[in-house]
């Protein structure tokens, strides 16, 4: 089963730290770019039925879509229904899909949240990074914590029952006591799921400048560790289960889940909220990206568009070659054709994520043909001697310390 990721790449104000594809000030292009984004859904749709059709019996259908940036929530409630007659002509989604958009606090009203789930949008992502005023206007956010609770009050009237709050911890000059006052703060407001990421200072960002010039604080590493292990054993207290290192989500007794627990799972995610899109990045399963900077991995392709808007609009508007191999379109600039090597690394890099689920013995053997330990005994075995990755069963996991020391555990298997 496929999912598709629609990159936005339009910002009211690009922020100081961000690192993402994401430009400011255009927003006149939204309509052309919309007109580009459903060509390019056309096109890999029609690919995707071409390429199906050498493979009888596979027919692949859709079972999430994530529209990232960016600020999605800038497109009209119009723009949206037209991408998303786009996507059911080029492509079969599941009766019951997972459909979110990223959205910062302010830019959503009451009135556009309904049209938005009426269109069959139902997962929220809202980036709310923190709680503190100070800390907002250090990062350059153009909202306060009350345009957060705003914004969850309106999408749970508009019907949304399942949103994702967005944190960001280990700030310069960030104390531990307004991190702890904003997730508790967070915490009232119940969200189904919950991300935390710690600050990473951006080569090529204001931060990553400002930081290199002695102009801004590093982020106290030690702190922002401490951070976490709090925040861990806080969402736990209040019922959150986390399932990937930086995601929590509400173990919802008594509601049906729609997350489908791989045979494979170390502790089954049933009835957990998680984010099912992407658990298809972290368990290493096939994607389609579409838009400016968007990256997806098909048909053993690893692949990225062009970052400019106005170049995406015009290969895509004006295509120098159809003649393409699936699932790449006009607008793709790197693809790289993956090795059984490359596969094998990036499975490792990304299942270890799955805190609970980790690498499964049976399911690397079903995806590789040979052993865990066959392939990475070495690694294993010293990663295990540190204290970094523990056995459970037939499973492979990151320790609470591997927690910590995440990148140490992964450069290990790149």
């Amino acid at each position: 089963m496929y999912s598709l990721y629609l990159h936005i790449p339009f910002c009211a104000h690009r922020c100081a730290y961000c690192d993402f594809n994401t430009y400011a000030g255009q927003e006149a292009m939204i309509p052309a770019y919309v007109d580009a984004l459903t060509r390019e859904i056309n096109f890999v749709g029609q690919q995707l039925k071409d390429h199906e059709t050498t493979r009888p019996g596979d027919y692949s259908t859709i079972g999430t879509v994530f529209f990232g940036g960016g600020t999605p929530s800038l497109l009209s409630p119009l723009q949206f229904e037209s991408v998303f007659k786009s996507l059911r002509a080029a492509f079969t989604l599941t009766s019951d899909p997972e459909i979110t958009i990223e959205a910062n606090p302010g830019t959503v009203s009451y009135k556009a949240l309904c049209e938005l789930r009426g269109i069959g949008i139902n997962r929220i992502s809202f980036g709310v990074q923190s709680a503190n005023m100070e800390e907002l206007r250090m990062l350059e956010r153009t909202h306060d914590f009350f345009d957060v609770i705003e914004a969850v009050t309106s999408a749970r009237k508009a019907g949304f029952d399942n949103l994702n709050l967005d944190l960001i911890y280990g700030l310069p000059e960030q104390r531990l006591e307004t991190w702890q006052t904003t997730v508790k703060r967070i915490l009232d407001l119940h969200p189904e799921h919950i991300s935390a990421y710690a600050l990473t200072l951006e080569h090529g960002t204001p931060f990553g400048r400002w930081a290199s010039k002695g102009l801004l604080p590093l982020p106290n590493p030690d702190l922002a560790a401490e951070m976490y292990e709090w925040l861990g054993e806080t969402l736990e207290a209040n019922g959150y289960i986390q399932y990937e290192i930086s995601n929590w989500a509400k173990n919802v007794e008594g509601r049906k889940s729609k997350v489908m627990a791989s045979t494979f799972d170390f502790r089954p995610l049933t009835p957990l909220l998680a984010c099912r899109h992407n658990l298809q990045y972290w368990r290493s399963l096939p994607y389609l990206a579409f838009g400016a900077g968007a990256h997806g991995y098909a048909n053993d392709y690893r692949y990225s568009n062009v970052l400019r808007i106005k170049t995406y609009i015009e290969r895509i508007t004006n295509p120098r070659s159809t003649n393409l191999q699936f699932p790449l379109s006009p607008a793709a600039v790197n693809q790289h054709k993956q090795t059984i090597k490359d596969n094998m690394s990036e499975y490792m890099l990304n299942n270890l994520r799955l805190i609970q689920a980790g690498v499964a013995e049976a399911d690397f053997r079903s995806r590789f043909g040979s052993g865990l330990m066959e392939a990475y005994g070495t690694e294993i075995e010293e990663l295990i001697r540190l204290g970094l990755l523990e056995r459970a069963s037939e499973v492979i996991r990151l320790t609470q310390r591997g927690r910590l020391l995440g990148n140490r555990v992964f450069l290990q298997f790149v």
